[in-house]
């Protein structure tokens, strides 16, 4: 059965997994469409017991998200609509990423491609990720626009991998092969490109296949943490810094010299970096 309710998911079910494609050219950024095309999706999957898995992947080899999309700085207002029902103690970004994390559906990523910012904030909010060898990128970008990550990213990264390398992450703002991210703890496991699919799919099954009231146990035995004091401090310290001209002015100058192109896209780092200051 397939799913024709979102404009950039392509959503089918099979055997109690929902399988979600990413896909919003011309880089999967994660735009507002994308944003409450998610938050659409969890939430309505959340309550459907048929459900027992959810995995990502995406359409487009070469990203899986982008990050959330930068000419959001021309339209502060874009998130309203998405804002006025949030949680407490939270952001509109976080948001997604708190829906992800306590959702009852065992949710994993099949990562190939890069996923910066919002995107890696994606990635280590889901309950498992496996990446593909080779076309894999990973990273938080958000010192070089001199912000810092603002949807969870901070916490999630540190209760995955500690703060010191979270740290090395955050600031050193590079992108992770799927070695070194598997390595770090960031995903699960790196895997052969070639071999991406077929593991995915044997893990699913083996999942989907467990007796009645075993998911959910295990869920509930082994809890997200807590983070809503952490939450808290991130948001303050990326509203802190995206209310400074420096931030205006690098997403302004990464968008004129190709940001959210794929051409400026596959080395973003340095085409932020190499920005006249």
């Amino acid at each position: 059965m397939n799913d024709d309710a979102y404009t950039t998911l392509r959503v089918s079910y099979e055997d109690g997994t929902a399988r979600v494609t990413l896909d919003n050219p011309p880089v999967n950024v994660l735009d507002v469409a994308m944003m409450a095309d998610l938050r659409h999706l969890l939430t309505t999957l959340k309550d459907d017991d048929s459900v027992r898995l959810i995995v990502f992947d995406s359409a487009d080899p070469e990203f899986f998200i982008a990050h959330v999309d930068m000419s959001l700085v021309d339209a502060p207002d874009a998130f309203d609509e998405l804002a006025a029902d949030l949680p407490d103690g939270v952001n509109v970004f976080q948001a997604l990423g708190e829906l992800l994390r306590q959702q009852p559906q065992v949710t994993i990523v099949k990562l190939a491609g890069m996923a910066r910012g919002g995107g890696a904030e994606f990635v280590t909010a889901a309950d498992m990720a496996f990446a593909a060898i080779g076309p894999t990128g990973i990273g938080h970008i958000e010192a070089l626009m001199g912000i810092v990550p603002g949807g969870g990213g901070t916490q999630y990264l540190a209760n995955r991998i500690g703060r010191n390398r979270a740290l090395e992450a955050v600031l050193g703002a590079d992108l992770y092969d799927a070695e070194t991210a598997e390595r770090y703890g960031w995903i699960n496991r790196a895997v052969p490109a070639d071999e991406l699919d077929s593991f995915v799919d044997r893990l699913a099954r083996n999942i989907t296949a467990l007796p009645e009231g075993v998911i959910a146990a295990a869920k509930r035995a082994i809890a997200p943490e807590d983070l809503a004091e952490g939450l808290l401090r991130e948001h303050d310290a990326w509203a802190g810094q995206i209310v400074r001209p420096a931030a205006e002015h690098v997403i302004r100058g990464g968008l004129a010299h190709g940001a959210q192109t794929p051409h400026g896209e596959r080395d973003l780092e340095n085409l932020l970096r190499a920005l006249p200051g």
